[in-house]
């Protein structure tokens, strides 16, 4: 990790006496951002009116959904990079510019948009253009699975069964109630017996519909799975559900709307290093990006792996407590 994140943040006054321009490149996925036009108008105004030099622009492909264009982004010397697509696309980035110095600064558009809601980034562009103009940021930590990254949840079982069967046109059209179309066709599909392992404890054994390992808490919907989770305490948060009928899943649904500390049918567990076995091949996705089935879901923390725009409170004290809050 870079020492320059291991530094307590300074306050927003101070961190803007460095009135220097800085050199930014922007990341979009053309299939997911309407009015691209408008966007880079946006974008480049905004730029120029703080007298930052006009940045470049990248597109993701099919082939390439936005880790090469960071990567790409960093070595030609930027210092922000906008990315604007949906959750798959800011995962991807994520990849190229984790371990850097450069700063993600995520401008929503698509579907999801999960590490934007959680972290406090305001939907509207000129909005989120801002944060990075101000200069405000924060390092948070990431997930590793399988040599991926991620920064919101991973999962194996049930909600990776939900990400790959919504279907893309009515997530287009009804957002999150896409998933909750396709969570009624996987309500009775067998649990998984699983071994979870979180750090040096104790193997547990459970039976359980799906397990989450989450860097933040807050889901579609603003529904907020893992209230404890910090995105920047350099572990993560671990969620055994394991509802078996349909009052069980009711009982869960109503605990986690009502912030309940003890949600019915969910275990929680925390740490930087998370193992989940299972006893046979199960649907796993990264940041609502679905991967590979397997058995096992193995996570690693990397702690305070990626800089992140933020808006910055006048105390450094105040940061954290604004990420967590928000």
């Amino acid at each position: 990790m870079n020492t320059s994140q291991e530094a307590t943040p300074e306050p927003a006054a101070q961190q803007r006496l460095d009135h220097a321009p800085l050199r930014s490149a922007v990341i979009v996925n053309p299939n997911r951002v309407e009015g691209l036009d408008e966007l880079r108008r946006t974008i480049e105004t905004q730029l120029a009116d703080a007298g930052w030099p006009a940045p470049t622009w990248l597109e993701t492909t099919a082939e390439d959904p936005g880790t090469g264009q960071a990567r790409q982004a960093v070595a030609d010397g930027a210092e922000v990079v906008f990315v604007s697509g949906g959750d798959g696309t800011v995962r991807a980035c994520i990849e190229g510019l984790a371990g850097t110095d450069a700063a993600l600064a995520v401008l929503p558009g698509g579907t999801g948009n999960l590490l934007a809601g959680n972290l406090g980034i305001p939907p509207r562009p000129e909005d989120g253009i801002r944060l990075a103009l101000d200069r405000g940021r924060r390092a948070v930590d990431i997930g590793e699975v399988d040599g991926q990254a991620f920064a919101v949840m991973a999962g194996m079982g049930l909600d990776a069964a939900m990400m790959e069967d919504a279907p893309t046109a009515l997530k287009a059209k009804a957002g999150p109630l896409a998933y909750v179309v396709s969570a009624f066709k996987h309500l009775a599909d067998d649990e998984m017996k699983v071994e979870v392992r979180v750090d040096d404890r104790p193997v547990l054994r459970r039976r359980a519909r799906t397990v989450v390992v989450g860097n933040v808490g807050r889901l579609q919907a603003g529904v907020n799975l893992l209230p404890d989770a910090e995105p920047d305490n350099g572990q993560m948060d671990v969620a055994i559900i394991a509802p078996r009928n349909l009052g069980h899943w009711v009982q869960l649904l109503v605990g986690v709307v009502t912030k309940r500390r003890r949600v019915p049918n969910m275990e929680v567990l925390r740490g930087s290093r998370i193992s989940v076995i299972s006893d046979r091949p199960q649907p796993r996705q990264l940041d609502g990006d679905v991967i590979e089935p397997s058995k096992k879901l193995e996570v690693s923390v990397r702690a305070g792996a990626l800089w992140v725009c933020v808006r910055q409170p006048d105390t450094p004290d105040a940061v954290s407590e604004r990420l967590t809050r928000d």
